[in-house]
Order: structure tokens, then sequence, then C-alpha cells
């Protein structure tokens, strides 16, 4: 018989390799893919140059920054990113954000604009790659769809008033968006508006808009040639238009930014913020195009992708940065299929800077705004909140707090009100949860709330009381009182309390020490306090709070129905009595 040479066994990846998701990629390119990364990447370049001197110019730093912020981010994040066609860089929604943080630390001096953006932006990295180490991905899921609404609608408006001024050529002071409002009217009134800066903006915004449902035409692009050209060709820039001018020749460097006498907290603070509404667009989007490429996507990596990028960012003369709803799928319509598209469009971005950095001198900042404001009209959003407020008012009446206290306090207060709004949301919801006292209905299995079905049946002596939420130190207290209840209501003495334990997910050790306290006081009354369907978990942790020598384990059932039985057995009754 001939022998059989066993196949040796593929060697699995490094373990280190899970953290480069760009190298993982890599191994396993195919060839026939590059053409079509080639291409998208050369095709995104014509959207990232506009967009990112447009949102450099919206957060409060010089334009050529927002290239910086565009190179080193795409490299960065192309191998650290897991998701393989998402596009990093600079991004309305956080325009705002950093432009309040900015405004108040530079003093005017672009030098520190740059230095404080760029510290931001370390900040945001550092506090998401903490998060992802940790694992804590999920951590912007505790912000409800009507709050994010909430406070990117007010971002929105915040973004959308900072950039009419530069609509106008009119200089306005930092007041708050209702405040700006105010300002830019009586500016108007008086006669202070440069037409020609305006009648450029607004065609720009006009020509953006009106080609933004054609996915495959490059609506930006053509706008902002069509501004530059008609600038040069006119000379508009000898009529007031102002425009970015010469940008300087060569690559971002490596620095260490730093600012004497600066307010560490409110730029901490300001770093946080961005990141978390960073990291809330960056993980909505990947989540949809893994769907639509039928791939997957790891929170925590993705939060670590974006606080590398973001690291690099401020180390490299950059701000912080997001991922792109306008320009992802750019890329993905040109054909993406990996991180390389972005790679080539940082090359891209590079090669301009180093070859023709002029290229871009009569840009006039009107259709810079005009970029950023056809950007913040699209973050607004109304159709799902109208939807919110038919189906559930309170939700939709929170979402207009956040919005209201973004626009009126500011970005920064309104984010931070919103954090702490998502969180006393998710503590209302457990401190005063459903509870039920469960009896049995004729026709239906299992047993049901009474309050449903008033003439469920109880068995004599015997409470059936459900808890629908985790028990701990916010809500325990309600627990005792609401089974406490339940027993002084029940219709005959009770001898037995049963809590159907399925939807409690976790006790602390308030709420550990409450049931020890509850079931003296039953004990006391000649009551037993049992336990029905509780979960392995839950078991353990009481376990650990010393409560097995009040909770033996014959007070355990494993379901509803066989408490029901054991009680009646206990009572000489037959079950099914």
């Amino acid at each position: 018989m001939a022998s059989t040479t066993p196949t040796p066994a593929r060697p699995s990846p490094p373990h280190w390799l899970r953290w480069l998701p760009g190298l993982a990629v890599l191994k396993s390119y195919q060839a026939a893919w590059l053409p079509r990364d080639l291409a998208a990447g050369l095709v995104l370049t014509t959207m990232l140059v506009p967009v990112g001197i447009a949102y450099a110019e919206a957060s409060g730093v010089p334009g050529v920054y927002g290239l910086y912020a565009t190179i080193i981010p795409l490299l960065a994040y192309a191998l650290f990113g897991p998701s393989r066609i998402l596009v990093l860089g600079p991004d309305s929604a956080l325009a705002a954000p950093i432009l309040a943080v900015v405004l108040t630390m530079s003093a005017g001096d672009p030098m520190r604009a740059v230095a404080t953006a760029s510290l931001m932006a370390i900040v945001a990295g550092l506090f998401c790659i903490v998060l992802g180490l940790l694992r804590l991905g999920f951590i912007t899921e505790l912000l409800s769809k009507p709050i994010r609404y909430g406070y990117m609608n007010g971002i929105a408006l915040t973004v959308l008033v900072s950039q009419l001024p530069k609509l106008f050529a009119i200089s306005i002071d930092d007041a708050g968006p209702l405040r700006e409002l105010w300002q830019l009217a009586q500016k108007i009134a008086a006669g202070q508006t440069n037409w020609y800066s305006f009648g450029v903006g607004l065609a720009s915004l006009v020509v953006i808009l009106a080609l933004k449902r054609f996915e495959r035409v490059p609506g930006i692009l053509i706008a902002v040639i069509l501004a530059t050209l008609a600038v040069s060709v006119f000379r508009l820039d000898a009529q007031g238009v102002k425009v970015l001018g010469e940008i300087p020749q060569g690559l971002p460097a490596f620095a260490i930014p730093w600012l004497s006498g600066a307010d560490l907290v409110r730029i901490v603070l300001g770093g946080c913020a961005v990141a978390l509404i960073a990291f809330a667009d960056t993980s909505v989007l990947s989540r949809t195009y893994a769907a639509r490429t039928h791939t997957r996507v790891d929170p925590n990596q993705e939060m670590v992708g974006l606080g590398v990028a973001n690291l690099a960012a401020g180390f490299f003369q950059g701000f912080p940065i997001s991922s792109s709803a306008s320009r992802t799928p750019v890329a993905e319509a040109a054909g993406a299929r990996t991180q390389l598209t972005g790679v080539v469009g940082a090359l891209a971005v590079a090669a301009l800077l180093l070859v023709a950095p002029n290229l871009l001198r009569y840009l006039p900042n009107s259709a810079l705004a005009a970029v950023v404001i056809a950007a913040a009209i699209g973050l607004f959003e109304f159709k799902d909140l109208h939807r919110i407020y038919r189906i559930q008012q309170w939700e939709f009446w929170l979402s207009m707090l956040c919005f209201v206290a973004v626009a009126v306090f500011g970005t920064i207060p309104g984010i931070c009100l919103a954090v702490v709004i998502a969180v006393i949301e998710f503590l209302w919801d457990g401190w005063r949860p459903h509870f039920a006292v469960l009896g049995r209905v004729p026709g239906l299995r299992g047993y049901h709330d009474l309050k449903r079905y008033p003439h469920a049946a109880q068995h004599d002596g015997l409470v059936l009381f459900r808890w629908d939420a985790p028990l701990f130190f916010a809500n325990a207290e309600l627990f005792q009182q609401r089974l406490t209840e339940a027993v002084e209501a029940a219709p005959t003495p009770v001898r037995r309390v049963v809590v159907a334990a399925e939807p409690v997910t976790s006790v602390d050790v308030t709420s550990a020490d409450m049931l020890r306290e509850l079931s003296q006081n039953l004990a006391a009354q000649g009551i037993a306090l049992h336990f029905a369907e509780m979960k392995d978990p839950v078991r353990d942790k009481l376990r650990r709070f010393e409560l097995t020598e009040v909770f033996s384990n014959d007070r355990f059932h494993p379901t509803v129905g066989s408490a029901v039985d054991a009680y009646l057995e206990s009572t000489g009754r037959k079950p099914d009595e």
C-alpha cells in the first residue's frame, strides 16, 4: 500500500498582524484589483484637494493644512484601518467643534491656530486608540439616533452660518450661530457685501447642488474649476474677491505642536468631542460598506485605525479628521477595491504640493465656502425626525433640545450636553423599567401580565413577579418597593414570591444587598423569595456577593412553570390543580 504524506497545516498569521489590517490585505492582494485601485485613487484626488482646502478654512486654519490632513491620515489608515474602501480626511461635521476651540486659542495667529488644531488631533487620536485597545468600540452606541440627529443638526447649522460671511466677503465676530446671523444681517443692510464674491460663491453652490444627484459627476471639482477660471480671467481678485493665494511648496513636516499659556482643558474636551463625532460617523459608514462588500469590520480596530490616523495628522501639521460620507462613495463608484485607493489619492495630493502648488492660487474663498455649505446642507436630518415625532414625541423633543444646545451654547458645550442627556436617557430606562405580576391565562401557554389580562388566574399564596431590566443601584429601591406592593395587593396571604428573572441581565453590590434585606423582610412575614430563569452569569454574581447562604440552590428554578410546580408540590397540591 502506498504511503500518504499528510498535508502540512497552513501556519496561522501572527497575532500582531490583526492590528495591521492593511498588511493582511496586501498579503492577499490580487493583480486584477490594481488598475481599479489606481483609477479610483486618481478620481478621488479630484475631490480630496478642493474639499481638504475648504474644510481647513472652515476649521480656522490655512487651506494648505487641509491637504496635510489629507495625505498623512490616508496613509496611516491604509495600514491600520480595517475598512477596505473607507476614505478619511477633513470633514464638515468636525469643522464647527474645531473652529470653536481654534478661534479662542489662536487670537488671530495662523500658526497658533495650526498648533491648536494639531493638539486636538493628537488628543482625539489618543482617545480613540485607548478606547479601541480597551475594546470600548461600542461607546458611541450610547448616543441614541434622536440625540445624534440633534447635535448633528446643530453642528450643520453652526457650520453653515460660519461660512455665510465668507460667501458675502464680510467679517464678523464669533458669537454663536444666532448672534452671527444677526451681525451678518446688519452688515448686509449696511451695504458691506462684496457682490462679486457673493455671485461667485452662489454660482458655485448652485453648480454643486445641481450636480450632486449625479454620483459619477465631480460637481465640486467642476464648481471649483469654474470659479477659479472666472476669478483668473476676469481679475475678480482686483474687485475684492478674496482668493486662496500662494500655498507653500513641499510636504508636511513632522512637528510636535505646543502652545504656551493655552487652555489645555478646553483643547482636551474639544479633542474628545471631535473623537466621539468622528467615530460615530466612521462606525456607521464602515458597517454600511462592510455589508456592501460582504466583509466584517471590527469596531475596536476601526477605533484604533481612526485614532492612529488622527495621531499622524496631529504630528504632521494636520487637524482632526474623520471618515467621509461624500468621498467614500466617489471611491466606491470609481471601482475602489482596497485601501490602495486612498494611498494613490494621498500620493497624488503630495505630487500636487511638490510640482504645482500655485495651481490653486486664484481659488476664491467664496467658492470654498460654497463647498462647505453644500456639505453642511447634507448634514441636516429632517425626514427621519418627522417620523420620530409621529411615533415617539418625547425623543423628538430630546433631539430638539440637543439641537438648541449646540446652536445657542456652541458646539463643544452642546455636544457635552448631548452626551450627558444620552447617559440620563440610558439610566432613565433602567431606573423606571416595566414590571409585571403574572398569572395563568386559559388557552395561552406560559404566564402573562395581569394588567394585560385582568382575568388571569393566580395560585393562592403565590406571587409571580417579573422585572424587565438589570438590577443596579438606581432601581434597586424601586424593585423592592414594587415587589412589596405586589405582595400586599395579592388576593390571598402570600407564602412564596417567585421573581421571573430572565430579563435581569446583571446585578451590582447595591442591588445584591437589597435582595438580602428583601429576603429577610419577607422571611419575617413567612414568605420565601425564589427565582426562575435566572441566567448563570447573574447567579455567579450572587455567589460572588456572598448570597449563597441566603439563597440556596432550591431557591432557583429553570423555568417559571417549574417554579410554580415546585410551589404546588410543597403545598401538597398537584401541579395540574
